[in-house]
C-alpha cells in the first residue's frame, strides 16, 4: 500500500527552542525538517542538511515552490502544465517557479 501512497509530514515551519520575550518560541524559515515516504520517494534518503544549530539549510536547500513541484510530480502532475493566464500574468500552484527535486524520486 505504501508503494502507491505518498505520505508527507511537516510541522509548523522552523520552530526554534528559543524565544524573544514571553510570547512563545520563534519561527525559523531558513532551516526546518519534513519527511516523505512511499509514493515514488527514494527510501532511506536524507536530502539536505542544516548547520549545527538547525538555523539554516547548508546542503541542498529546497524552496517551498520546489517542494510543491516535487509533491505534484510524485502525484503524477506536471506543475508547469497547470499554468493559466489571468490579467496579463501567469499563475500556477507553484507560482511561476519550482523545480522538481529529481534526486529524491525513486
Amino acid at each position: 500500500m505504501l508503494k502507491d501512497t505518498l505520505v508527507v509530514w511537516g510541522g509548523e515551519f522552523g520552530r526554534t527552542p528559543a524565544a524573544q520575550g514571553t510570547d512563545g518560541r520563534n519561527h525559523n524559515n531558513r532551516g526546518f525538517s519534513m519527511w516523505m515516504a512511499g509514493g515514488g520517494v527514494k527510501g532511506g534518503l536524507a536530502y539536505g542538511k542544516t548547520d549545527d544549530y538547525g538555523a539554516a539549510a547548508v546542503e541542498n536547500p529546497m524552496h517551498m515552490h520546489d517542494l510543491h513541484a516535487t509533491v505534484l510530480a510524485l502525484l503524477g502532475l506536471d506543475h508547469e502544465k497547470l499554468t493559466f493566464r489571468y490579467a496579463g500574468r501567469d499563475f500556477r500552484l507553484t507560482d511561476v517557479y519550482g523545480n522538481v527535486a529529481k534526486d529524491i524520486i525513486a
